[in-house]
């Protein structure tokens, strides 16, 4: 028997310490030299870690990359992302910038459609699209903030956002506030549109779907966030249809529900503030900031607040009458859509430097959202009625 046989054999003895096998031992050769008894210790060995090897599972160690991993167990929403990816590469970002456009419109210019129908067309309207808005962002915000969701190329650092869509895809992942925001103006609008035209809800679905694709498109949602998001805003609108149903038939409760909305806000508020939130270090460095994270759940729940107030306000105070058609109240109506604009996109900086970020959101929309549900109705009550060119009906007490 040669060495390498001597030394299987005194493996099998160790590993199965069978009778047969210490049998065959004692035939191994009394006079062993020391080079010989090394030789059979470095066979034995080696056919040890040959047996662990063959029975170890393949385990990809903790902490590896993502990267690393079998490309089977990736999620089918990081496949399709990697595959937009690959597209606009493809065609050199040659869509990125009107990807770019659709996403920043649905979030600081559709509003202004919705303004338009609240101030010269329809009140009511109006009043249902900006509800159903302030109703879907508040619990968009709730689900964000207690699912902590992290964005695609936290999961996956193969994800890369195009262009600059990274600088605007603040707070968590799930689900897309891009989309929950305009899914309810745009449903509002379908919702409340003249039977006659036909053609525009098909539009306003569109915009939807352009909208949720964009994000998308540009890697900052996964297709799941964008799902939800237009889920949580088709259940907002019919909530509050069903509310505007209601307070038509029973007008004098509409303070009840103006005070539950604000109540809503204020504990939604405690509750992000207080909750426990995922802390993932890498190297040392925290990789999401939930105190970054909250400061659009701040934001988002003040839409909700303030057009509770501001509702109360404008049909306690004000009551105004949409302008009509018409060129002073076009002229009106664009001078105050000018107004929102030069507001919204001036005043947040200077209060989260005054307030903190989270505070300093939270004013921002606080300050916005007055200015169109009342301050500026105001401003229409009191130049329509200095002129005196068209009889106005009072507003009754139902919203409309």
């Amino acid at each position: 028997m040669n060495l390498s046989g001597y030394g299987a054999l005194l493996s099998m003895t160790l590993l199965f310490p069978t009778a047969p096998a210490a049998q065959m031992i004692s035939e191994i050769p009394a006079v062993i030299t020391a080079e010989t008894t090394e030789t059979i210790q470095n066979e034995t060995e080696s056919v040890i870690s040959d047996m662990w090897t063959i029975t170890e599972s393949p385990v990809q160690a903790e902490g590896a990359p993502a990267d690393t991993a079998d490309d089977d167990s990736e999620g089918l929403d990081i496949r399709y992302l990697l595959f937009l990816q690959d597209f606009r590469t493809r065609i050199n970002d040659a869509w990125t910038p009107f990807m770019e456009f659709v996403s920043s419109f649905a979030t600081r210019y559709l509003i202004l459609a919705v303004l338009f129908v609240y101030w010269a067309v329809n009140k009511r309207s109006g009043l249902y699209s900006i509800a159903a808005m302030c109703l879907t962002l508040g619990i968009n915000q709730l689900v964000k903030l207690t699912a902590c969701v992290y964005r695609p190329w936290i999961r996956d650092p193969r994800i890369v956002p195009a262009g600059d869509a990274i600088t605007t895809a603040t707070g968590y992942s799930f689900p897309s506030g891009h989309t929950a925001t305009a899914a309810p103006i745009f449903g509002g609008m379908a919702v409340t549109s003249d039977k006659k035209h036909k053609w525009f809800p098909a539009v306003c679905v569109l915009g939807i779907m352009l909208i949720a694709f964009s994000r998308n498109y540009l890697g900052v949602h996964t297709p799941q966030d964008v799902f939800v998001a237009i889920v949580e805003s088709v259940l907002c609108l019919i909530i509050m249809s069903k509310i505007f149903t209601y307070l038509d038939q029973n007008p004098a409760k509409e303070d009840v529900f103006l005070l539950a909305g604000i109540i809503f806000s204020i504990v939604s508020l405690i509750y992000i503030t207080f909750k426990p939130y995922p802390l993932t270090y890498v190297d040392g460095k925290l990789l999401v900031d939930p105190q970054k994270m909250m400061n659009d759940g701040y934001g988002d729940l003040a839409f909700l607040c303030a057009f509770c107030l501001g509702r109360y306000i404008e049909r306690k105070w004000i009551r105004f009458t949409p302008t009509g058609i018409n060129a002073k109240g076009i002229i009106l109506c664009v001078i105050g859509m000018v107004l929102f604009v030069l507001l919204n996109n001036n005043i947040g900086a200077p209060l989260d430097q005054l307030l903190g970020s989270h505070w300093g959101h939270f004013m921002r929309r606080m300050i916005t959202i007055l200015y169109y549900m009342a301050l500026y109705p105001a401003i229409i009550k009191l130049v329509m009625d200095k002129t005196g060119t068209e009889e106005r009906k009072p507003e009754k007490s139902r919203p409309e």
